[in-house]
């Protein structure tokens, strides 16, 4: 069984109609936030009980809660075939702090990718971190996960799809790109970069210059840089 926890991811839940079971408010907890979420339960028929905070913070193993649990079915992750039609997709190539993976579905659906990719191996998968990180957005944007990126950047080749992997040691400045139509942009994980494999896979590696004595960006930070330029070019 999943757990959601947090007003907004809450909220954006219900909002999107995704199957919950109950949903778990700590006693003496109240506001018009979580006013609105008991609102769109009922609507939704999805029943509401006020329990004690300590249940909560042992449920959510944090008290970093809001006061607020939702239960349901475990999330089911998009399939390639659903996505492939997309004119930006962001592959993850070995992220996995559940903090970074959550920012870039944020800005990925924020800047109007069509999906985040992510490995079954070696990177984290959706939690409930990563659920409240993304505040929302992974209601919204699908997520899908492969088993080998280098045979998925290869599918998405034939499909038409430009890759672009973002890397220090790029030769391109991101901003002096002309994006194609249908674009992948594939970053590393924290501290490893792009695998050798992976930049072999793509048609074009590009930088983002730094002024600074640091040689790298956080991915997530890095992500929102180079999406919200391509989605300024379109």
């Amino acid at each position: 069984m999943a757990i959601l926890s947090g007003i907004h991811p809450v909220a954006e839940a219900l909002r999107a109609g995704n199957p919950l079971e109950r949903i778990m408010i700590a006693q003496g907890a109240g506001g018009p936030r979580l006013q609105e979420i008991i609102d769109l339960a009922r609507r939704a028929s999805v029943p509401v009980r006020f329990e004690p905070r300590a249940a909560l913070d042992k449920l959510a193993s944090s008290a970093a809660h809001q006061g607020v649990i939702a239960l349901g079915a475990a999330r089911k992750y998009a399939d390639l075939e659903s996505v492939a039609s997309s004119q930006m997709l962001v592959v993850l190539d070995g992220v996995e702090d559940p903090h970074n993976l959550g920012a870039i579905v944020r800005t990925a659906h924020a800047a109007g990718a069509g999906a985040v990719i992510i490995p079954e191996r070696r990177a984290v998968g959706i939690t409930d971190v990563v659920a409240k990180a993304a505040a929302g957005a992974i209601e919204h944007l699908p997520v899908v996960r492969v088993t080998n990126i280098n045979r998925t950047l290869e599918e998405l080749k034939e499909r038409g799809m430009w890759i672009y992997g973002l890397d220090e040691r790029g030769t391109v400045d991101y901003d002096k790109v002309e994006y194609a139509e249908r674009s992948v942009l594939v970053l590393g994980g924290e501290g490893k970069g792009l695998h050798e494999q992976v930049r072999k896979h793509c048609d074009m590696l590009v930088r983002i210059p730094l002024a600074g004595k640091i040689s790298s960006l956080n991915v997530s930070v890095a992500t929102g840089i180079v999406l919200f330029e391509w989605k300024r070019r379109r």
